[in-house]
């Protein structure tokens, strides 16, 4: 409890910076630095090998493709609901690389809830919050977009698929 009480004062701290502020270590042990992608959309997903909404990186795969000069989609694979990513980051990358093609950032697993949530989490849940939104880690798959300029703009829930309108049209 004193440690998830520390995470969120630090949390509210980090409100003030900025999703740029991030560096996160890849899958394939390369940095993803937010930074790389100012002036893009950047979608967020928590996500899962082994759960009924897996098959949503085929959709994740196929929104990177087509909108590649303005949007970035960034995987986090967590093992937080029911053990459904309970898989080494080796055995991820080629999970996802084998099944759906998967070529969008992967970032290393990690925690998206819980004592032990990933500051880029923390900073995540602590703008959906400020800004009324949802918070769409409920289970595997929920989903963060930001605008061009590093601003939160929305959030979906785990069961919303990568290329609904609810989605597109942030693009479009």
């Amino acid at each position: 409890m004193k440690t998830l009480l520390i995470t969120l004062l630090l949390a509210t701290t980090l409100t003030g910076g900025s999703i740029y502020d991030f560096k996160v270590e890849g899958l394939d042990g390369s940095d993803i630095n937010f930074a790389d992608y100012k002036g893009k959309k950047i979608l967020i997903v928590n996500t899962a090998s082994a759960c009924g909404l897996t098959p949503q990186y085929e959709g994740l795969e196929k929104l990177y493709n087509q909108y590649k000069g303005k949007l970035v989609v960034i995987g986090f694979p967590a093992n937080n609901f029911n053990g459904q990513e309970p898989g080494t980051n080796t055995e991820i990358k080629e999970f996802c690389k084998k099944n759906y093609g998967v070529s969008f950032p992967m970032a290393e697993k990690i925690s998206v809830k819980g004592d032990d949530t990933h500051e880029l989490y923390i900073y995540l849940k602590t703008q959906a919050a400020a800004k009324g939104f949802t918070d769409p880690v409920t289970w595997n798959f929920g989903k963060f977009l930001i605008n061009e300029k590093g601003e939160l703009i929305a959030t979906f829930s785990p069961r919303t698929t990568p290329m609904s309108e609810e989605i597109l049209k942030y693009l479009n």
